[in-house]
């Protein structure tokens, strides 16, 4: 009894009796020394009857045995999903509280996980030793060199049990296993559209914020996404990278290339039940129900105004900010819109950088562009309800209907 209350004292009085000699770490047991001296030896005596996996901790063995059994007993209150370990909840909590406790003594960066503050911490450091012998890149960490040589190989080692589809990254597998179960823990606090991605969420959300981070240091154009920057980029080189084996036309994105090879289909597979229009894409077919539905679900607080689409209310938002931020130095006229200033000095410039690869016509305007398509399409979307003419241009329509 009484060698037992010497021994707890030393934990009050921070008395470190034994000492590793392998490294000179102090303990106040023996029993943690003993436990300690494991990590020198290497060993690891506490195997898994299941897989034959050892640790050097008991408590590591007993964490381990949960995979094989499947139990989930820690689950997260604000969602109800469940995870085998409790330190694997901490960190999912913090989705929900956007806690963010590691921070970067360097940049002040902070971060949820201390993994990805000590990835992170790696931007800071010059010294990159580990060298790919394919393309010469050079890493911070070997692990991320051998992630890299995967792209060299086209190994794609993670599959995902569930449709077969495969991975060269064990997180890329993760955030697709997502799809089918259905998840979306990532929910926006502005309108309360849920994602099943962290990062889609943070995409999203510069729709309400108008945020555009993504910058073009050639023309000053800004956007929301950097693929979107990406492409834009190509307007300025001229390069038409996305050839169609069909008829021979190049396109300068991938988009319109996909929305072009569409001409060459006749499968139209989504129907429209009110008019019988049918689409090649689902999404076009839903943007034109509003029409038949006239729904208009993205309201502004401030003024009432309804719209049918989020990109049209984003643009709404502006008018009510009283500041208008991008001055235009050739005529001194504030806009409260990037784009507007951009397409602006296009006037001073004389730049068209809009062009028709039909006939090889350019335009300073993206919406003169479209309207001068329609002249090869033969489209007339200027619908006359009185006589029931139909116009290509709208001032056409509305000189027939001043006639009328």
């Amino acid at each position: 009894m009484l060698s037992q209350r010497t021994q707890h004292k030393k934990v009050h009085t921070r008395e470190y009796s034994y000492k590793c000699e392998e490294c000179g770490k102090a303990f106040n047991w023996s029993s943690t020394l003993t436990k300690h001296k494991i990590i020198h030896t290497g060993e690891k005596p506490y195997k898994c009857e299941e897989c034959g996996k050892a640790f050097n901790r008991s408590s590591n063995l007993t964490k381990h045995k949960i995979i094989h059994t499947g139990e989930k007993p820690y689950k997260c209150e604000e969602c109800g999903k469940a995870f085998n370990r409790s330190s694997t909840l901490t960190k999912h909590k913090r989705i929900h509280t956007e806690e963010k406790p590691y921070k970067c003594e360097e940049c002040g960066k902070a971060f949820n996980q201390f993994s990805i503050l000590t990835k992170h911490k790696r931007i800071h450091m010059e010294d990159k030793p580990y060298k790919c012998e394919e393309c010469g890149k050079a890493f911070r960490v070997f692990s991320i060199l051998k992630k890299h040589r995967i792209i060299h190989t086209g190994e794609k080692p993670y599959k995902c049990e569930e449709c077969g589809k495969a991975f060269n990254q064990f997180s890329n597998l993760t955030k697709h296993k997502i799809i089918h179960t259905g998840e979306k823990p990532y929910k926006c606090d502005e309108c309360g559209k849920a994602f099943n991605q962290s990062s889609t969420l943070t995409k999203h959300k510069r729709i309400h914020t108008g945020e555009k981070p993504y910058k073009c240091e050639e023309c000053g154009k800004a956007f929301k996404q950097s693929s979107t920057l990406t492409e834009h980029k190509i307007i300025h080189t001229g390069k038409k990278p996305y050839k169609c084996e069909e008829c021979g036309r190049a396109f300068s994105w991938s988009s319109a290339f996909t929305k072009h090879k569409r001409n060459h289909m006749e499968d139209k597979p989504y129907k429209c039940e009110e008019c019988g229009k049918a689409f090649s894409v689902f999404s076009t077919l839903t943007k034109h129900k509003i029409i038949h539905t006239r729904d208009k679900p993205h309201k502004c607080k401030e003024c009432g105004k309804a719209f049918t689409q989020s990109s049209v209310f984003t643009k709404h938002k502006i008018i009510h900010t009283e500041g208008k931020s991008y001055r235009c130095e050739g005529c001194y006229n504030s806009f409260n819109q990037s784009s507007n200033l951009s397409t602006r000095k296009i006037i001073y410039t004389g730049e068209k950088p809009y062009k028709y690869e039909q006939c090889d016509k350019a335009f300073n305007n993206f919406s003169t562009l479209i309207t001068h398509q329609i002249i090869y399409t033969g489209e007339k979307p200027y619908k006359h309800e009185e006589c029931g003419g139909a116009f290509n241009k709208s001032s056409n329509y509305t000189q027939e209907k001043l006639q009328t």
